[in-house]
């Protein structure tokens, strides 16, 4: 699908107001999220400053057949925002304010472009937080993580972006625009459209509009650093702290990813070097919270799950403990890496890890393997780097290949392609490891209702 050039003239006489972009630096710009596999060739940039004129340019491309590709922030691994073959971006971008808070219900609705960080802010403002949080929070908006379904590091103790949706505004494929649940609590009348939009990746209806419901502030928190042996020793540790606290987050990484991390700019906290490493957070209200972490972590060293450690007894050291973790994706970025987001029940982990450590080791002899992820939510994130001199061609099909037998291996585990990324273009071959053909008959039959003239992210998911 693409527009000639008078199309597009339409929509700017159409709409004077509308801000478009076709300057190259802009499309390559708009055009791409964080996958760069795909060399960006939209037709224009279009971003509009209100719902009426994002309707009015889905309306316009329902006319002249023009394939829409919605946009936030683009930092999404499976190329769910890429703009590759002449469709049109509507990026949200402008739409970022905050629109209103209801302090007896407890919600804030904002626009899809508003940035994840500046609803925090916002939430902090009244006292309560958005407990949804994750690295890029600076720069992805709620709009793309609405549509992703995002997760991120506290998922655990707060569950995926879904369960703080009270309501949604958008603007289906064939340009009607909705007004999902208005904020309900208990609304039973058939149907909720708000939660088949979320994790829709944009295939269905661009989000222009949430409502989202705050949460009280966790109490005072710890964070501690601990250093394991091996990897069967996560799933024992990660017990032995679930059952004895409160926890917030409970992440893991492996040495390799620290090696990058440090290289990268933060500082080590442990002496000597350990294969495995978990950041977590916890309730610590109190000495006698406090006592109890301290028995906790005394009782993994006893058993030979936990080999070293460190606690923070600053904000300042909490936030170099949790750097080690969250700078991680950041300091790959560099070593163009081949990423896989997966995800299975936590009582599935350790018969999945033992498999696919074997392998990754077998498939991947000569490329450097970084791990890392959510172990108290089942979502694991599996790095392959790009070695110097090898085309980057060549080293996606290689990686391609092994992907296949990762999502065989999902698939007999019980698990998904992906957990917080969406399918995209990059995991839609693998779909099927996922989803049986009659859920993917259903999903089709969704998309052709809400979008029918298939103007919405063509290519994405299916």
């Amino acid at each position: 699908m693409t527009a000639p050039a008078p199309a597009l003239a339409e929509l700017a006489a159409r709409l004077p107001e509308l801000r478009l972009l076709t300057a190259p630096a802009d499309l390559e710009h708009y055009g791409r999220d964080w996958t760069r596999r795909w060399t960006p060739a939209p037709l224009a940039i279009a971003l509009p400053a209100t719902v009426e004129e994002a309707q009015a340019v889905v309306r316009w491309a329902n006319e002249h057949g023009v394939a829409l590709v919605p946009s936030g922030g683009r930092t999404g691994l499976s190329g769910g925002a890429v703009a590759a073959n002449g469709e049109l971006v509507l990026s949200l971008e402008r739409m970022n304010r905050v629109l209103g808070f209801d302090p007896i219900d407890r919600t804030l609705t904002v626009q899809a472009g508003i940035a994840l960080q500046a609803v925090h802010d916002a939430a902090r403002t009244h006292g309560l937080i958005y407990p949804v949080d994750f690295a890029a929070r600076g720069s992805c908006s709620i709009g793309g993580n609405i549509a992703t379904n995002a997760g991120g590091i506290r998922v655990i103790r707060y569950g995926n972006t879904r369960e703080w949706i009270a309501g949604l505004k958008v603007i289906a494929g064939n340009s009607e625009l909705l007004e999902l649940n208005r904020g309900l609590i208990k609304n039973s009348s058939g149907y909720d459209l708000r939660h088949l939009t979320i994790g829709s990746e944009g295939t269905l209806g661009i989000v222009v509009e949430a409502t989202l419901r705050l949460a009280e502030p966790p109490p005072p928190s710890q964070v501690m650093l601990l250093a394991l042996p091996d990897m069967a020793a996560l799933m024992h540790v990660f017990a032995l702290f679930r059952a004895r606290l409160k926890l917030q987050a409970f992440e893991f990484f492996t040495d390799v990813a620290l090696r990058h991390v440090l290289a990268h700019g933060a500082q080590r906290a442990l002496d000597g070097e350990h294969p495995f490493y978990v950041v977590t957070e916890f309730d610590a209200a109190d000495e006698a919270a406090q006592e109890t972490a301290l028995a906790a972590f005394e009782h993994g060293v006893n058993q030979g799950w936990i080999a070293d450690g460190a606690i923070a007894q600053s904000e300042a050291q909490a936030a170099a403990l949790w750097r080690l973790r969250e700078g991680i994706t950041e300091s790959l970025a560099p070593h163009q890496p081949y990423k896989n987001d997966i995800s299975l029940r936590i009582g599935a982990l350790p018969a999945f890890l033992d498999e696919i450590q074997a392998l990754l080791g077998q498939a991947y002899p000569h490329f450097e393997v970084v791990w890392f992820g959510h172990i108290g939510d089942g979502n694991l994130h599996i790095n392959v780097l790009k070695p110097e001199g090898l085309a980057g061609a060549e080293f996606i099909a290689q990686c391609e290949q092994v992907t296949k037998l990762l999502a065989a291996a999902l698939q007999r585990h019980g698990g998904s392609i992906s957990a917080e990324h969406g399918i995209g273009l990059v995991k839609k071959a693998y779909l099927e490891s996922t989803r049986s053909a009659a859920e993917i008959a259903l999903m089709r039959g969704v998309k052709q209702v809400f979008d029918p003239n298939g103007i919405l992210n063509p290519g994405k998911l299916f």
